[in-house]
């Protein structure tokens, strides 16, 4: 009996040994896994902060370049000497068949491509990240340089993704389910930190908008990568914020109530951005647009926009620094805000690389400043508070267009460097958001990655992989 107990006793504790074992087994893997991600997170941020600061570095020279190039055209046509304004011309027609030729060697470079890496996370897509980033960073570069109303952000978190699925390639860890969702997920988030010196923002894009929550795993890799990704880009950039908007005065409490109205303001604003964006898309293919035709026809309009109105080229940086310093009129102000939402739409329907983030915010500045003029007109507002109200509309824009009031409020904090602004930030935003909500809005990146995956399942059920090819 004394030997039946004791071998008892010594069997549960070489049970018990080896279930602590296994237990820290589990315990040390975890460990090891995480921190693998933390270190593989690091990798990701220099590379989607390396590529995205080279895809901003020649937006910069080519931004700089076009202003020069339309000041050369216009002296030669006062001097009644043709051929610079020739060869202007025929530039935009060549940028136009490269563009085409680009889309038409990598679709999954068109657009935005916050959609396509939404699709990748969900199996529905995929996508070659070598030939993908060239794509991406040649054909933005050559649609925004040349005056396009597109922006660089959209592009520059499908290049983080590129980054983070080429890690994991490298890493022989891209075939691991989760381990390359989150790599892929801190790489959008990266290239988002990187286009706008936001790394917070960046986390809660990718964790809020495309993870779609804030998991133990991913939250390291994603901190990680927009940290790492920022500071690269801060090397070659400052850490200056991108937007210049002077100094933003606290609103006080009694005027908080303003800041509700213009979220509504600006929410009705918003709320037909989306459908017109469809439209778009669906208006060039029902015209029949192929090829070289669907990029000819918004850059010849910027050809022309460039002598008549060229605050509304390009993403619209200095449009929005501008209406801080400048003294527009009521009246030229909805002007700009009409011309640059009509020119957003016929340059994104054409389906070249760019994205809608940047003159998202620029239309939500000008819905801030047309309110802002208004009630300074009526006498409500100090015209000292005018700034504040471009920055609220850009969130209230965000927030109604995008549906992500977290993202949207911490995105515009980082990039006016307004930080005692958080309360007025949400108060907009979700107000705006509430805007969406009743009138049954939609996240419009949801809409256009359904709208692709309608369009893919038309072609008589062709995989996503042939397709990218």
């Amino acid at each position: 009996m004394n030997s039946n107990a004791e071998g008892n006793i010594a069997g549960n504790k070489n049970k018990n040994e080896n279930k602590n074992k296994s237990r820290n087994r589990r315990r040390n893997a975890k460990k090891l896994f995480r921190l693998r991600l933390i270190l593989e997170g690091c990798g990701v941020g220099i590379g989607a902060g390396l590529s995205v600061g080279l895809f901003r570095y020649l937006l910069t020279v080519s931004e700089e370049w076009r202003l020069l190039v339309y000041e050369c055209v216009r002296q030669a046509a006062l001097q009644g000497d043709w051929l610079l304004p020739v060869l202007y011309g025929a530039a935009f027609v060549l940028a136009a068949w490269l563009l085409a030729k680009i889309v038409a060697v990598e679709p999954m470079c068109t657009g935005s491509g916050i959609p396509q890496v939404k699709g990748i996370l969900m199996g529905r897509m995929s996508m070659n990240w070598l030939s993908v980033l060239a794509a991406k960073i040649a054909g933005g570069v050559l649609a925004i340089g040349a005056g396009m109303s597109l922006g660089r952000e959209g592009p520059s978190v499908q290049i983080g993704a590129c980054a983070g699925q080429g890690i994991g390639r490298l890493s022989h860890r891209e075939g691991r389910g989760l381990e390359a969702r989150t790599l892929l997920v801190a790489g959008s988030g990266a290239g988002l930190a990187a286009a706008f010196n936001a790394p917070l923002a960046g986390v809660i894009f990718g964790l809020e908008e495309l993870q779609k929550t804030f998991s133990p795993a991913a939250l390291p890799a994603a901190i990680t990568a927009a940290v790492t990704a920022t500071a690269v880009t801060e090397l070659f950039f400052g850490g200056s914020p991108v937007f210049t908007l002077g100094s933003l005065v606290p609103m006080p409490l009694d005027m908080l109530g303003w800041l509700a109205g213009l979220g509504l303001f600006v929410g009705l604003l918003g709320r037909g951005f989306n459908k017109s964006l469809l439209f778009s898309l669906d208006l060039y293919q029902r015209m029949g647009l192929v090829g070289i035709y669907r990029p000819l026809l918004p850059l010849l309009m910027a050809a022309v926009l460039g002598f008549v109105l060229p605050e509304i080229l390009g993403g619209g940086n200095r449009l929005v620094d501008a209406l801080a310093v400048e003294d527009y009129s009521l009246s030229f102000l909805c002007l700009l805000f009409v011309g640059k939402f009509l020119f957003t739409m016929l340059c994104f329907g054409s389906g070249v690389p760019g994205g809608i983030f940047l003159p998202m915010l620029v239309l939500g500045a000008l819905g801030g400043a047309v309110f802002g003029s208004l009630l300074s007109g009526a006498g409500l507002l100090p015209p000292v508070y005018m700034a504040d109200m471009i920055v609220f509309g850009m969130a209230a824009y965000f927030s109604v267009v995008v549906k992500s009031p977290v993202t949207g409020s911490v995105l515009i904090m980082e990039m006016t460097g307004s930080f005692q602004h958080m309360l007025a930030l949400l108060i907009v935003s979700l107000s705006a958001y509430a805007v969406s909500e009743l009138t049954g809005g939609r996240p419009v990146y949801n809409e256009l990655l359904e709208r692709m995956l309608r369009k893919m399942s038309r072609r008589k059920r062709i995989s996503p992989e042939e397709l990218t090819k």
